[in-house]
């Protein structure tokens, strides 16, 4: 099968036609075994990953506190994608979210473009996934002699065994990993603000203002630094479009989603921004560094047995998470698109436990490279992918949008009706996110290095897509032909 386009009932003569209501064939075939919360806590889980428990070490160390402003203004943008998607979710709920979108509002060439964008999203996240996780485990002694790669290829192994079971797996898994996440960054926030609050010494500096104040303000190099670090940041708010995907294999989506997108907001604005103020405010910002992340930093210096290695298991289970979102929101996306001819045919195949398979087997593929990658280049695995990933964040985010204008558009002509949960101040809010997204590309063309190495390969990727189009358009059209 394959999508189709199915007309209401005839209206009676003196009455309009009704517009057609788009079906995407993709959906057709999962099970509805999601519920409330675990859409709620993929949501969470989606905006919390491992750029900031990571990430968030490395771009302290390189843009100082001001790291907190690029991550509330990065996400602001993110929840205007996010709740622009959730309109399109309660207009009509797709596991192929906005590839679907994109194939009824772009059309086919439009839905090829975003899923295989997504898909270089995810596939090099999985790379910066398992990497992380290598990484995490050598934090403890008995890994330390470990090759990153072997660590690396077990991540991956776990997760994947785990989200080929069945959607309920995932879910599960996905719910208790983000419940970790939350509770931890939660403690976190505790015993920051209290050591905060009393001047407890770290590593012999008494937290508070003059942490910041005392080591170059709130730009300690500039200003310019945490506009480089923007397009790192992008990669933090990676999973937040999850729950949209997700929302095809739960039950009553409209009255799920829009809580679980709006909650987002301020989950960013407390687990985000408030985490990296109080990095800054607990220990000067040359303290952290890439190789370790700054959760586990601050209570490896409080000097408490055993809570640095806590946290780092924490942190570990971040990165798990999401690669287990990766390889499920693929399979989706993948499945969605080979059922109209844009991906291979054995992407759309699904198992027993209606799990697309086939889809996510080949996104897994592209993290045994990964694993490839961490045995040539394991100093520099984490950042060459997330370079590549942020390239698929931004041409996601941008599809996201695209779609919602043109939705709106069709709403403006009469066309179609928008559900009572919209997104505020179309069409301005798409065409400024749009433009922050291309501000972010040439921000990482001007920070250099593995940033402009990066927008230079833009042509590649672009070319490829064309190529890849010419390859798989007669197909595309032929299964369109079958459409009644």
């Amino acid at each position: 099968m394959s999508d189709r386009t199915l007309a209401d009932a005839p209206a009676p003569p003196s009455a309009p036609a009704a517009p057609a209501r788009h079906v995407d064939a993709g959906d057709e075939g999962y099970s509805k075994d999601l519920k409330s919360r675990h859409i709620n806590m993929i949501a969470i889980g989606g905006a919390i990953g491992t750029g900031l428990f990571l990430g968030a070490g490395g771009r302290l160390a390189g843009a100082g506190p001001s790291l907190a402003i690029a991550y509330a203004v990065c996400g602001v943008f993110a929840f205007f994608v996010v709740r622009a998607l959730g309109e399109l979710v309660l207009y009509r709920p797709s596991s192929g979210a906005f590839v679907s979108y994109a194939r009824e509002f772009m059309g086919e060439k439009g839905a090829y473009t975003a899923g295989w964008l997504y898909f270089l999203n995810w596939s090099t996240t999985t790379v910066a996934d398992i990497t992380a996780a290598a990484t995490y485990a050598h934090f403890w002694s008995l890994f330390t002699d470990v090759p990153q790669w072997v660590l690396a290829f077990i991540a991956l192994a776990i997760v994947l065994t785990a989200n080929l079971i069945s959607v309920k797996y995932f879910g599960e898994m996905e719910f208790w990993f983000s419940l970790v996440k939350v509770a931890a960054l939660t403690v976190f926030l505790l015993v920051g603000i209290y050591l905060v609050a009393t001047g407890h010494p770290i590593d012999g500096h008494t937290p508070g203002l003059s942490t910041i104040t005392d080591s170059g303000g709130l730009f300690p190099v500039g200003m310019l630094p945490m506009l480089l670090v923007i397009q790192g940041v992008v990669f933090a708010y990676a999973s937040v479009e999850l729950c949209g995907v997700a929302a095809g294999e739960t039950e009553n989506p409209e009255k799920i989603m829009p809580k679980a997108i709006n909650s987002i907001m301020w989950r960013v604005g407390i687990f985000y921004v408030g985490s990296v103020v109080l990095l800054a405010l607990l220990l000067p910002y040359t303290a952290y560094s890439s190789d370790q992340s700054p959760f586990v930093t601050v209570f490896d210096k409080l000097g408490i047995p055993g809570a640095a290695g806590i946290m780092n298991l924490v942190v570990l289970t971040a990165a798990l998470s999401s690669l287990n979102s990766g390889l499920y929101s693929t399979g989706r996306i993948l499945r969605s698109m080979a059922m109209s001819g844009s991906a291979p045919k054995f992407t759309g195949v699904m198992n027993k436990g209606k799990v697309p398979y086939g889809g996510v087997l080949f996104t897994a593929a592209f993290g045994i490279a990964g694993v490839g990658l961490n045995y040539f280049m394991p100093s520099d695995a984490f950042e060459i992918v997330l370079n590549f990933a942020s390239l698929g964040i931004l041409g996601t985010w941008a599809m996201v949008m695209l779609c919602s204008l043109h939705f709106w558009h069709r709403a403006r002509q009469g066309l179609l009706e928008r559900p009572a949960y919209r997104l505020p101040w179309a069409p301005y809010t798409q065409i400024v996110t749009l433009v922050f997204l291309v501000t972010v590309l040439v921000l990482m063309w001007s920070d250099g290095g593995v940033g402009r190495t990066t927008v230079l390969c833009v042509p590649l990727i672009a070319a490829a897509l064309v190529g890849g189009w010419y390859l798989v358009r007669r197909r595309v059209a032929e299964i369109a032909a079958t459409r009644p």
